[in-house]
C-alpha cells in the first residue's frame, strides 16, 4: 500500500495533485504509473483511496476513487507537555512511538530545570508524519511551539477533565487508572532529567493537577511520556 500525506486535500475534491517532491517519489522511486491505486491522508481524519490519472513526476494527477472520513477517530484526546531533552534524538523517538500509538497534541515546555531551551518544530512536524504514516493512521497530532512553564499556565486548560503530573517527589499520588476516565480529554506533564521544581509542581497542583505515578521505576523523561501515552491508550481500549 502506497501512502501519501496530503494536507491540501478535501473531502469535496475529484481530483487532485502531489506536490513535485511526492510526484517524483510516486513516479521515479515507487516505479508506479497510470492506473496504479494509492492511499492520501490528509491529517485530519480523512483517508481517500485514489487513483493515478497522469503518471508525471513532476505533478502526478490523482482521481479520488473513495473517501473516509474520521478514518480510526479516538474516543479520547491526550496531549503530552513535556520538557524536550538535550539530546533532540530521544524527542524525535518519544514522539514518532507516541504518534503510532495516538497521540494527539505535544507541546515542549521549558521548565527552570530544562536542559534544553530551543525546539525545532518542523523538524518534529516531519518525524510526526513520517510516524503517522508508518502507522497507517489519518490524524496527524498537532505540534505546538516551545513555551515555558509559567507560560503554558496562562492557557485556557479547563476543557481537560483529566490533568495530571507526573514528578519524582515525595508526596501522595495516584495511578493514572485512578486520576482519569475512557473518552476523556487528558493532558500529563512530564518534566527534564532533573525534574520539575517544588515551585512548578505547586503551580499545577493550583491549577488543578493531579500528582501522578507511573511506578516505582526511576524513568528517563521520553520513557516516562511514552509510557504515560501506553496507560492512556490502554485505559481507553
Amino acid at each position: 500500500m502506497h501512502l501519501f500525506y496530503t494536507p491540501l486535500l478535501k473531502p469535496e475534491n475529484k481530483e487532485f495533485f502531489l506536490d513535485e517532491n511526492e510526484s517524483k517519489h510516486a513516479i521515479r522511486v515507487l516505479r508506479l504509473s497510470k492506473g496504479s491505486a494509492v492511499v492520501l491522508i490528509d491529517g485530519v481524519g480523512g483517508l481517500y483511496q485514489a487513483e493515478i490519472l497522469d503518471a508525471n513526476p513532476k505533478r502526478t494527477i490523482l482521481t479520488i476513487t473513495q473517501v473516509q472520513s474520521e478514518y480510526q477517530k479516538s474516543s479520547y484526546a491526550l496531549h503530552i507537555a513535556m520538557a524536550p531533552t538535550k539530546n533532540m534524538d530521544r524527542v524525535e523517538w518519544f514522539l514518532e512511538k507516541a504518534t503510532e500509538i495516538g497521540l494527539q497534541e505535544f507541546t515542549p515546555i521549558i521548565s527552570s530545570r530544562s536542559e534544553r531551551k530551543d525546539v525545532k518544530i518542523e523538524r518534529l512536524e516531519k518525524v510526526a508524519v513520517s510516524a503517522m504514516k508508518q502507522s497507517l493512521k489519518a490524524y496527524l497530532p498537532k505540534i505546538n511551539p516551545a513555551v515555558t512553564f509559567k507560560q503554558f499556565f496562562q492557557q485556557d486548560l479547563s476543557t481537560y477533565q483529566t490533568k495530571a503530573i507526573a514528578h519524582c517527589e515525595d508526596g501522595e499520588k495516584v495511578y493514572l487508572a485512578e486520576a482519569s476516565q475512557p473518552k476523556q480529554q487528558c493532558l500529563i506533564l512530564i518534566g527534564p532529567e532533573g525534574d520539575f521544581s517544588s515551585e512548578e509542581i505547586d503551580l499545577a497542583l493550583q491549577n488543578g493537577f493531579t500528582a501522578l505515578s507511573l511506578g516505582n521505576s526511576r524513568l528517563r523523561t521520553e520513557t516516562a511520556a511514552l509510557m504515560a501515552c501506553a496507560e492512556v491508550s490502554l485505559l481507553n481500549r
